[in-house]
């Protein structure tokens, strides 16, 4: 919301408060004001000029050389190159020396040939965003009203001389989603008289019900809603004032009609819609939800495909308006318009925010249905914009207003004791300053020496509980006024639980492995969601999601690790080593909340080491990936109850390259590279990815790990070289060499890998290495030499092996 500061002094003086000051103060008492903007600001030497003549370039096909009075003696010669330029104007012209925005000078030149001793200006050169200025001048100059005076200081006509508060509105404070509501919070702020100017009233003629009547199916959908009529209206250009009010509030001018209806929704907060009269198509106005598969085109010219969710404004039988959000193009206001008929409501805001959010037609109409009106001004502000369209477009308002109104406008009351109040906030306000606060506020209050009660108006609808009412005492009273007190609690032992303390090793580890955690969004995609899952489940859709790219709940981690490897090498950060662990969410059948289970993954891609002096560059492979899980799974007491074996019906993954882990007999997860058409999917090089059922490792028996003592005596070390079939594993070689290597055997280690030449085909040759120890004396051939001969015959029973 922008607020003007020069249109807030006409409901209350404010000679006494700069509007910084005021901005600093808002934010402190709870409404935030992110920026004060001043529109003139570096502005200098810019007045109102008249074209006295206009001609051609001799030297140039789209130039003209214009005379302009500028309220000096003798007129000056400027080169314009705008295509609406024409003689008899008045016009914004920068001088000789003249700053305008972006601080750029302007200079006495030639161009072409012809004298050029200043610049006509567009709105844009003064700093406008496009956004608000008129469509007839977005393409060129701007074209001053016929009173403007020659000379005149232009900062001040286009009232660029205010500032304006850009207030940052929390969805409980819509309230100040207006001139008005602002006012009403200054006022409380600065313990300031308020006084709103009187609308004008007119004489009326006829009656409404010869013109139109109004009919609402279900009130639940519209509470409230008015027609009049304003007939013989001439559409024209609104008055400059209108126009600066409008553009300050960051809203584009239309026409005088349109205009009004802007003005009000600024001014009262209260959503107007105006249509064509004579374009409506019959004397009757029904509100109704739309028809499944219903169609209507909207002022942008956009066929929209309705739903029963929509509440459309009809013409008794097709649709004229989307309630609340925006008008059809069939009964826009256009220059023909003669007969006006004007909408002031109030609509379901449940229904708005879904027709908004569905058709992606979020305005200022629809942000403050959503919000929330003041249903005590919806006819005032009907009527003000009425005597509005009678005084700036020569209109003549019908008697009487077409209404459906079951709104019942009354004070809110509350209960709250002086007690309450002082123990909340831990001060000793009397209730005489209490009583001030509330008739700061505008809110009536009585007090029976114990209990208040108080009467809260509409325009403060966020306002039903004692909550409430405490903090609206707080926040005049002032936060800074509060005593600063610190927390008495009792001090009470703590250690971390066993998933704590397994979170803390698992980060400690991985960081120490090169990996950096990632905290990424539990939203994504439904087929991210669903693609990369295990479980054969549908993902759980939010209701009204932001956007699709965060509309499901994930069901794994890979999509997201995926989505930030993706980001990152976009942007040439191409080694990346990340790891999570987080949340992932099932739909169960059984309950209403779903199923949130903790996760642990990690996505690795690009090199895992750089060349240097000392060592070759590597790539990540299978083996850093299966190797951070191994160093992982020793770190936390598990290894021996771990095992890998290749899994092939992961779509997702490199059906050769990818192993599942299981926890004992239970599958944990996967670690594997990610299948190059998923990877490629994401513009990503080889990639590898592990993810791993945490709550299954935080559960699981852990190895007690035990300081041992240096060994006094010295260990034997065996090697074994074999012949296999190279469909047998690693893992199947070492479990068999110790089950069977008897209880000196210490370590096996794999120091040779060969396939080849000498090698027949579909064999490998694999060398161990075995230690044996016996901590409590020396060991000597006669120990070894039968758990030796054991485990050779168990290698050759159990996995085909030919010793070499």
């Amino acid at each position: 919301m922008k607020v003007s500061y020069k249109w807030l002094k006409e409901y209350l003086d404010l000679s006494d408060v700069t509007p910084d000051e005021l901005a600093e103060k808002m934010s402190r008492t709870g409404i935030e004001v992110d920026d004060v903007v001043y529109p003139g600001k570096g502005l200098s030497k810019i007045v109102v000029g008249e074209t006295l003549s206009v001609v051609d370039h001799p030297d140039s096909d789209h130039l003209h050389v214009c005379q302009v009075n500028i309220g000096a003696e003798e007129p000056i010669q400027i080169v314009c190159g705008a295509s609406n330029v024409a003689a008899g104007q008045k016009i914004i012209v920068a001088l000789h020396g003249a700053r305008i925005t972006g601080n750029a000078k302007i200079k006495k030149g030639k161009m072409r040939g012809q004298e050029s001793n200043g610049m006509i200006c567009s709105l844009a050169e003064l700093g406008y965003s496009e956004s608000v200025v008129s469509k007839k001048y977005a393409d060129g100059i701007f074209v001053l009203p016929a009173e403007a005076v020659p000379g005149m200081e232009v900062v001040d006509l286009l009232d660029l001389d205010d500032a304006i508060l850009d207030i940052d509105i929390t969805p409980n404070r819509a309230d100040a989603l207006s001139m008005r509501g602002s006012a009403y919070e200054v006022a409380a702020i600065y313990n300031k008289a308020l006084k709103f100017p009187e609308a004008p009233v007119s004489e009326k003629t006829g009656s409404v019900a010869d013109y139109i009547k109004v009919a609402v199916e279900d009130t639940n959908d519209a509470p409230a809603y008015h027609i009049q009529v304003i007939k013989d209206v001439k559409i024209a250009e609104s008055p400059l004032w209108l126009q600066n009010k409008l553009m300050n509030g960051g809203i584009r001018p239309i026409n005088n009609v349109v205009d009004i209806t802007n003005y009000i929704l600024l001014e009262y907060g209260q959503p107007l819609h105006a249509f064509d009269y004579d374009k409506i198509g019959s004397k009757e106005i029904i509100v109704r939800r739309a028809k499944a598969n219903e169609t209507m085109t909207t002022l942008d010219g956009v066929e929209r495909t309705l739903d029963t969710d929509n509440i459309v404004i009809t013409n008794g039988t097709a649709p004229i308006a989307m309630a609340g959000v925006m008008g059809g193009l069939d009964s826009e206001i256009t220059d023909e318009t003669v007969t006006v008929a004007l909408e002031a409501a109030l609509f379901n805001p449940v229904l708005i925010r879904k027709t908004a959010g569905k058709f992606n037609l979020r305005s200022e109409s629809s942000s403050r249905f959503e919000k929330g009106i003041n249903v005590a001004t919806i006819r005032t502000a009907g009527q003000h914009a009425a005597e509005l369209i009678h005084e700036l477009a020569g209109g003549t308002i019908v008697a009487g207003t077409a209404s459906v109104d079951t709104v019942e406008v009354k004070d809110t009351e509350v209960v709250i004791t002086l007690e309450k109040i002082n123990r909340s906030l831990g001060t000793a306000i009397s209730s005489a300053e209490v009583t001030a606060i509330f008739n700061q506020l505008g809110f009536a209050s009585t007090f029976d020496g114990e209990t208040f009660t108080v009467a809260v108006p509409p325009r403060r609808w966020d306002i039903f509980i004692y909550a409430d009412i405490l903090e609206e005492v707080a926040r005049i009273y002032g936060y800074d006024n509060l005593p600063e007190t610190l927390p008495i609690t009792p001090a009470l032992p703590t250690a971390l639980t066993p998933k704590q303390h397994t979170m803390r090793i698992t980060r400690r580890f991985l960081e120490g492995a090169g990996l950096t955690q990632n905290i990424s969004y539990v939203l994504t995609t439904a087929e991210k969601a669903r693609e990369y899952a295990v479980e054969d489940k549908e993902g759980i859709r939010l209701a009204w999601p932001m956007s699709e790219d965060r509309s499901t709940l994930r069901m794994n981690l890979l999509s997201t690790l995926l989505d930030n490897a993706a980001y990152n090498v976009a942007r040439k950060n191409t080694d990346i080593q990340f790891y999570e662990i987080g949340r992932v969410f099932f739909p169960s059948a059984d309950r209403v909340l779903p199923i949130e289970a903790e996760r642990l993954a990690g996505v690795m891609t690009g090199m895992a080491y750089q060349k240097d002096w000392q060592m070759a560059a590597e790539p990540v492979n299978f083996y850093h990936a299966k190797g951070v899980l191994d160093g992982y799974f020793e770190t936390m007491g598990l290894s021996d109850q771990i095992r890998f074996e290749a899994a092939k019906d992961l779509k997702w993954m490199h059906p050769g390259r990818t192993a599942a882990v299981y926890l004992g007999d239970v599958y944990i997860g996967y670690v594997g590279q990610v299948h190059p058409a998923t990877a490629n999917a994401y513009d990503l090089k080889e990639t590898y990815a592990f993810e791993i059922d945490f709550e299954a490792i935080i559960a699981a028996p852990k190895e007690v790990i035990t300081q041992q003592p240096i060994p006094k005596f010295p260990g034997v070390t065996r090697d074994v070289a074999l012949l296999v079939d190279e469909t047998v594993t690693h893992q199947q070689i070492v479990k068999t060499i110790k089950e069977n290597g008897g209880k000196f055997l210490k370590d096996v280690h794999l120091f040779d890998i060969y396939q080849g030449k000498g090698i027949e085909d579909g064999k490998k040759s694999v060398a161990y290495s075995m230690s044996f120890l016996n901590p409590e004396a020396t060991l000597v051939d006669e120990d070894i030499n039968k758990a030796f001969a054991k485990l050779v015959a168990a290698l050759e029973t159990e996995c085909g092996a030919a010793i070499r």
